[in-house]
């Protein structure tokens, strides 16, 4: 298929047919764009690191926000995060709905740590639209003419599934402090929580340490040994992170300098560096363009001061 689509023949009606073929696509690691009741979705396989990478790129996005991972229902996000009782009584009265949950991540969970941002926490949607739940995951345009217009030539395909019922994204709940905290208001209200929750605290602003959830700004991951950038040698004690074809390391972000693949592969190699017997992990110098620039933003966190 060719890979540049004009704004005409991306678009395809949402019938059975145009479904299976975006489904298709989805596991060929391609992206497809769907109706949910709340805004379209940009949609990939959250378990395929690659395919996950092509959504930051696609949005030209300046950080790693973490994604939605949007599921069918319960039992398919319990094979994801762990779920408390608080979590089971909201999805219960909200899922299929606007409403997102963060949770902690299962040990085994296969959801990509890119779309988590490397946190132990992941944000789980049950989608109430029917294009959406049978394809899955979500991001911001409220008419396939308006995901065309900005992401027609980086798509496989767009399911036009008509305008958006709700036409806000969805709200985001974190459920991994012991109060329930708001990270962004969205389609199911304060009030509505808190009648089923009590309290719940609302986040002040946006905390520039590294994002949470989408559309907000809040902790983010970090190795816990010293990250030393723009590495050109390596010093005694140090893994070196390579990128390009340099000497001498570890593991590399991507031997042939792809920046798609260093974006898909950040997560999963600073955390596998982050052990014994090493004292530190130094990072070969990352190209400042494309997602070289979200690499670099959040290579930078990870090698800021503790505080």
């Amino acid at each position: 298929m060719n890979s540049s689509l004009s704004q005409q023949s991306v678009i395809a009606a949402a019938t059975p047919e145009s479904i299976s073929q975006a489904a298709d696509y989805l596991r060929q690691g391609k992206l497809v764009a769907f109706a949910t009741e709340t805004v379209y979705g940009l949609g990939a396989d959250a378990t395929n690191d690659k395919a996950v990478a092509a959504i930051f790129a696609a949005k030209n996005r300046p950080d790693f926000n973490p994604l939605i991972a949007h599921v069918a229902d319960m039992d398919a996000a319990a094979q994801l995060v762990t779920m408390d009782q608080r979590s089971q009584t909201l999805a219960a009265k909200f899922w299929p709905g606007p409403l997102t949950l963060v949770l902690p991540r299962r040990k085994e969970s296969p959801v990509s740590l890119l779309a988590s941002a490397g946190l132990d926490s992941i944000a789980v949607r049950v989608p109430a639209h029917p294009v959406a739940l049978a394809l899955l995951r979500g991001v911001s345009p409220t008419t396939a003419a308006h995901v065309a217009q900005g992401l027609g030539d980086k798509l496989a395909m767009i399911l036009d599934g008509g305008a958006c019922a709700v036409g806000v994204e969805s709200t985001v709940l974190d459920l991994t402090t012991a109060t329930p905290t708001l990270l962004r208001p969205g389609g199911v209200t304060l009030e509505q929580l808190k009648a089923l929750l009590g309290p719940v605290a609302v986040t002040q602003g946006h905390d520039d340490s590294g994002p949470k959830s989408p559309g907000m700004l809040a902790s983010h991951y970090a190795p816990g040994l010293p990250v030393r950038l723009e590495a050109e040698t390596i010093r005694e004690g140090e893994a070196l992170l390579g990128f390009g074809p340099v000497t001498g390391a570890e593991l590399s972000l991507s031997p042939t300098g792809d920046l798609a693949e260093a974006a898909a592969n950040l997560f999963a190699m600073l955390r596998a560096l982050d052990r014994a017997p090493f004292t530190g992990i130094a990072v070969s110098p990352i190209p400042a363009h494309g997602l070289g620039l979200a690499i670099n933003d959040r290579l930078r966190r990870a090698a800021a001061p503790r505080i």
